[in-house]
């Protein structure tokens, strides 16, 4: 092959044989073109030139940035500059204010006295959310279908995929209308005597503590007991994660996924996927997930064979308990299509999280609030005697024959909702009923503890008063005024469910043990993704003879 054969190609010819002037005008030009490139090359790749060049379009990159930042903090000042709020730094907005002492639910409620319904909050001096604390103002965003906001909730996606929680749109909508069967109450009632089991199971685990009379940390052994719960209810499952928390993979994997989420909220550099996926805690969160993800695709692939095998619905009823998983599997639509696989496993996971670390908040604090008042924690026990009349367990028809009980569980999750707030993001404009607007593709956050505790709404609204839920009472307030479970159609989709399990818990506790505080452990309340507390929830408790 010669020189000339190797430029032949780009050089059109008259004849099929070139003549010696072509070749040899071929031949300069492109050495030509060669000797360009390679002093274009040399002079960019000089080590100096180089350095220069990089910096500059760092530079260059920067100010695109920095500008682009400006620019997203003029329109969202601008956006909501109808809306006093607290001053906050320029650079780290309102973060410093909360230092996740105890008081950060306090300063809420003291700038809600000061700028009535709603006010801006800035995390960092782009991210600003409208915190609203008022009903009128919560009835307007809640009545929408708004999706989930796109700064916290996603760090959930890895682990529960797009589930009910974070899903939006026409796929929300689906999945809401073919998860609701899974929550009537037919599939509700063999779950109390489950929940029931698994709440003795927590109980007896108590007995040495009744014996010390030394306050124990009450969290740590309500979360199991729901988690327990969840397993048996949504899998048909016994994890004896109780007793076994500590060999249970899936269940010490369920545990680090909800910490390593709560720790990556808090750390701000963990906010970059990039920087939370080169770091250790990246690492523990992709290794829980992967375990987490093949417990339940094994879960699902073992429920899926038995499906087959019992293929009329009415001889599978007759051998066990209809469960959340089977719902999910039997599931169908208008056009006879049931979910993906991916899609049940999002929503076994979502109803996992969902459906015991929240309860579990919600369970802590009830009993902390009876233990902090005694006349009515007396008074539930009394009524729960009466209901049960000697059982050692709780059946589907007592659940409606405690309502001073329910009264009592109503008021603690005012004072102490398990979900503090919830954040949405808009994606259309929204204007509230005094006339204010807020455009698309801002966040606006309801605090469900803001509105709770606020003056212009409860009367007294620190006091533990359980006739607040009169019937006569509920009937003066908005229905927005007390929403521990959301409101319109994004509530909580398994409320009904939480409220039997905390019915449960509250009874076969009371029950058996007087609860007591620890003067000298008083919880401070932490806001994350549900209610905990900076320092335990300690508890000291004293056996009670129980009833013949």
């Amino acid at each position: 092959m010669t020189f000339a054969s190797l430029f032949s190609p780009w050089f059109p010819c008259r004849s099929s044989t070139l003549s010696a002037v072509e070749l040899a005008y071929s031949a300069h030009t492109a050495m030509e073109i060669y000797d360009k490139v390679q002093r274009a090359v040399q002079f960019y790749v000089d080590p100096v030139r180089f350095q220069y060049i990089v910096a500059v379009v760092a530079l260059v990159y920067i100010a695109l940035k920095v500008t682009q930042l400006v620019f997203r903090r003029y329109e969202g000042a601008r956006a909501l500059e109808s809306f006093p709020g607290p001053p906050g730094h320029w650079l780290f907005g309102h973060v410093h204010e909360f230092r996740q002492d105890g008081t950060d639910l306090d300063k809420i409620v003291k700038w809600g006295e000061a700028y009535p319904f709603a006010f801006p909050l800035w995390f960092g001096p782009v991210i600003a959310f409208l915190n609203i604390h008022h009903p009128s103002y919560a009835k307007t965003l809640l009545a929408t279908t708004e999706p989930k906001d796109d700064v916290a909730y996603r760090f959930l996606i890895p682990w529960i995929g797009e589930g009910l929680l974070v899903s939006h749109s026409k796929k929300w909508f689906r999945h809401r209308r073919l998860l609701t069967p899974g929550f009537h109450y037919d599939v509700l009632k063999p779950y109390v005597k489950l929940i029931a089991d698994s709440t003795k199971v927590m109980l007896n685990k108590w007995e040495g503590y009744a014996k010390t009379n030394e306050s124990f940390e009450l969290f740590q052994h309500v979360s199991l007991m729901t988690l327990d719960s969840i397993m048996k209810c949504a899998f048909s499952c016994s994890s004896n994660c109780q007793t076994e928390s500590g060999t249970n993979t899936y269940i010490k994997a369920v545990y680090e996924l909800c910490d390593l989420v709560n720790l990556r909220f808090r750390v701000y550099p963990y906010h970059s996927d990039f920087l939370f996926h080169l770091s250790p805690h990246g690492y523990r969160f992709r290794k829980a997930c992967k375990i987490a993800h093949d417990h339940t695709e094994e879960v699902i692939r073992n429920r899926k064979e038995i499906l087959k095998r019992e293929k009329e619905q009415n001889k599978f009823q007759t051998k066990r308990h209809l469960d959340f998983l089977d719902i999910l599997l039997t599931a169908r639509d208008e056009n006879q299509e049931g979910l993906a696989d991916e899609d049940i496993r999002a929503e076994v996971d979502t109803f996992m999280f969902e459906g015991h670390d929240t309860t579990a908040s919600g369970i802590s604090w009830i009993l902390y609030s009876l233990a902090n008042n005694p006349e009515h924690q007396q008074r539930c026990r009394e009524e729960i005697s009466h209901v049960l009349q000697g059982k050692s367990t709780m059946d589907w028809e007592d659940l409606s024959k405690i309502p001073y009980t329910t009264m009592c569980i109503k008021e603690s999750l005012r004072l102490h909702p398990p979900v503090p707030g919830i954040a949405r993001k808009l994606s259309k404009p929204i204007t509230f009923f005094d006339g204010r607007t807020i455009p698309a593709g801002f966040l606006v956050g309801t605090s469900v503890f803001g509105i709770h505790m606020n003056s212009t709404v409860w009367e007294n609204p620190h006091v533990f008063d359980p006739l607040r839920f009169l019937p006569e009472n509920c009937a003066k307030r908005s229905p927005h005024a007390y929403v521990p479970f959301s409101a319109g159609p994004r509530n909580c989709i398994g409320q009904n469910f939480a409220m039997n399990e905390m019915k449960v818990a509250v009874c076969l506790t009371l029950r058996r043990y007087e609860l007591m505080t620890d003067p000298e452990r008083k919880p401070k309340m932490l806001p994350r993704l549900v209610l905990r507390s900076v320092n335990g929830i300690y508890l000291k408790i004293k056996h009670l003879e129980l009833d013949p």
